[in-house]
């Protein structure tokens, strides 16, 4: 073979291990905006360090589960998607186009549990989680100087306290018809959506019409006509509204109302609400959690669960925050953002949350357990169990 021919095969042999070596990502997200920015600095940082490629592809939240689960079986869409809500966990396992984590992460330590929780279904780790969100008390704390009381009794006086002392102003609001918005209520209790047993959930046993749920609803329904504290036809958009009009001392809301809260310049504070008296556990609010979830049939799983890792590193995590204002599930990014009272505040709520149940299941229960909380505050003590029970009935034949 002539020498000229003999190099040049060489080089071409040389260039082809070397595209073998390097792996191309493709990566799914629904960020805009800052966290889109976000994200793009992540991927040149991995490639800078790994040379291996990532291809950014923008496809709308809601679009991402059913096209992630028609394309993945032929080959194609995306490695990685960044990132997902855990409701569509079950769904997307079920399908077999997600792949389990468990052998690519080996340590969980740094990484909230309860966010952890949320990302595991059947035993199984199908998902890094990127953030996190629950409810929590942001306190006026000029109306409330000092702060969310630790008790329910003494949190239910000082809500009236503000109240009555003129001025037309609130002592808490919260949208007392909206089961997600209330879950901690039931949980304090001892109700629950599913059973949970060591991580699994038995969609077969629904706990939400027991002795528990029935208090928990007593309970909402004394807000409004027993300490007249939360007045009919307050939904979350009026009152945020109070809050931001400086009328109001306490509001039960998310992260997602912070933005408006921020630009109203009230001096506020971010604290977990008190257990309602008699109750038998802590206040324990529903945990939503977003993840990063990899394609069971991607060519490049190795590449592609390092580079998912990276973005919820405590670096990664830190400037994710500052991108957007999403709460971080870094235990070691929530220290260094400690100063932050967003953080630091909705951080707590997160970590003594309950994960949203994650099965597809789920589903079946938003209707008729919504329509039973709304009924159980139309009146004046309403027939709790009753109400109860018949939404109980509903989820157990719509899961059937």
């Amino acid at each position: 073979m002539h020498k000229t021919v003999k190099t040049a095969l060489t080089l071409v042999s040389l260039a082809l291990i070397g595209q073998a070596s390097a792996a191309g990502l493709t990566v799914w997200t629904h960020y805009n905006d800052a966290e889109l920015t976000w994200l793009k600095a992540q991927a040149a940082a991995y490639t800078k360090a790994s040379g291996n490629a990532v291809q950014i592809v923008n496809v709308p939240l809601d679009q991402i589960p059913d096209k992630f689960i028609q394309s993945a079986p032929k080959g194609q869409g995306p490695d990685v998607v960044v990132s997902l809500p855990q409701d569509r966990l079950g769904q997307l396992a079920a399908a077999g186009v997600i792949e389990p984590m468990d052998k690519y992460v080996t340590s969980k330590t740094d990484l909230d549990k309860t966010a952890v929780s949320a990302m595991t279904f059947q035993g199984k780790l199908f998902g890094l989680p990127m953030f996190a969100e629950a409810v929590a008390v942001v306190y006026n704390k000029k109306l409330l100087p000092g702060g969310v009381p630790s008790t329910w009794d003494g949190f239910i006086k000082a809500a009236q306290g503000v109240q009555g002392a003129g001025a037309g102003n609130f002592g808490f609001l919260v949208d007392l018809s909206n089961a997600y918005m209330n879950y901690g209520i039931f949980s304090a209790y001892g109700g629950y959506v599913f059973k949970n047993t060591g991580g699994t959930l038995n969609t077969k046993d629904v706990g939400l019409a027991n002795a528990g749920s029935a208090k928990a609803a007593g309970a909402l329904n004394d807000l409004r006509y027993k300490y007249n504290l939360v007045p009919e036809g307050v939904d979350g958009g009026v009152a945020k509204d109070a809050f931001v009009k400086g009328k109001l001392a306490m509001l039960l809301t998310g992260p997602w109302d912070m933005g408006d809260i921020k630009k109203s310049d009230i001096s506020y504070g971010i604290a977990n609400l008190p257990a309602p008296t008699g109750a038998t556990g802590k206040w324990s609010p529903f945990v939503g959690v977003q993840g990063v979830m990899l394609n069971a049939y991607g060519k490049n799983k190795a590449a592609a669960a390092a580079f998912a890792k990276s973005l919820v590193s405590s670096a990664a995590q830190t400037a994710f925050n500052k991108a957007g204002g999403r709460i971080p599930v870094s235990l070691s990014a929530r220290v260094a953002l400690k100063a932050d009272p967003v953080v630091a505040g909705f951080g707590n709520a997160i970590r003594v949350g309950t994960p949203m149940p994650n099965v597809p299941q789920m589903s079946a229960v938003w209707g008729p357990w919504s329509n039973a909380v709304a009924q159980s505050v139309q009146k004046a003590g309403p027939d709790y169990a009753t109400i109860l029970s018949g939404a109980v009935k509903e989820i157990n034949s719509n899961i059937k």
